[in-house]
């Protein structure tokens, strides 16, 4: 069956994230950068109007289909849509590794709000869709907007940025990170002074830091060593809490030739950083 839709969901690295502070919530107050890569995930949408609802057309490996953003995405929005809707199938074709730090479950549940807005024509505004993403999770609402942004709070409230559209050599080391962990750990900064939104625009953020990074290296020997290595070549820096890593080059010449120079056995890929999703430049193909 051909799909009626199908949408990229893209990855994003933090290029910088402060932990600014703690709430009496316990959630950690963060001033990050985000900034999309044209490298990601794709979903498919397949309408269904003689059975209801929303599925998987596979279950993803380790997710329990009621646990998957994509899931959980499409049931709120049925929530909040009038009237009766043709039923759903969504495919999945996964590149970026679960837990990564670059944003995959995040991502795929945008891209899901935005389809089916779309194919279901429910013209919901971004902010309604926003709102909803942030219900499912902190880093949905950038996704959701589609634009390189400084992210305060938990990292929901966004302000559009343009750093650099640089290209990038991302590596999975092979671990996975318990991001709950990381931010309960004794040694983690939590005091980062609070930088104005300027600098974050001016794009050099190699000045600024990760300051999950330290308690990841020392907890995680694997990504230490692909820190170490990659960071031979110019800055290297952790996205999220990991367990991904990145190095920003001018070019992607130079971005390959480190690339093909790494350790045997790591995982990761090439990819350029853009300002505007890459679903979002196909949304608007579609219009």
């Amino acid at each position: 069956m051909t799909p009626d839709l199908i949408l990229p969901s893209p990855a994003k690295l933090n290029l910088f994230l402060h932990i600014v502070g703690r709430r009496e919530d316990g959630y950690h107050e963060l001033q990050t950068l985000f900034q999309f890569l044209d490298y990601g995930d794709e979903l498919n949408f397949t309408l269904t109007p003689g059975e209801p609802g929303v599925r998987l057309a596979e279950p993803v490996p380790g997710v329990d289909d009621e646990d998957n953003l994509i899931i959980r995405a499409a049931r709120a929005l049925l929530e909040r849509a009038q009237g009766d809707l043709p039923g759903v199938t969504i495919g999945i074709t996964k590149r970026l590794p679960m837990g990564g730090g670059l944003g995959g479950g995040s991502s795929n549940a945008a891209t899901t709000l935005l389809g089916l807005n779309h194919l279901w024509q429910l013209d919901l505004s971004t902010d309604e869709l926003a709102g909803i993403g942030l219900g499912l999770g902190a880093d949905v609402p950038v996704f959701v907007r589609g634009h390189a942004a400084f992210g305060e709070g938990v990292g929901e409230t966004l302000t559009n940025a343009n750093p650099p559209e640089d290209w990038f050599v991302v590596l999975k080391p092979g671990c996975n990170i318990n991001t709950g962990k990381i931010f309960s750990e004794q040694g983690l900064t939590r005091n980062t002074p609070r930088i104005k939104i300027a600098p974050a625009f001016e794009g050099d953020a190699s000045r600024y830091r990760n300051d999950c990074e330290d308690v990841v290296r020392k907890l995680y020997p694997e990504v230490n060593q692909s820190l170490e290595w990659l960071s031979q070549f110019g800055p290297a820096r952790l996205t999220g809490t990991g367990a991904c890593i990145f190095g920003r080059f001018p070019t992607e010449s130079a971005a390959r030739i480190i690339w093909e120079s790494k350790p045997s056995g790591i995982t990761g890929f090439v990819a350029q950083g853009v300002n505007i999703s890459p679903l979002h430049k196909k949304l608007t193909e579609l219009k």
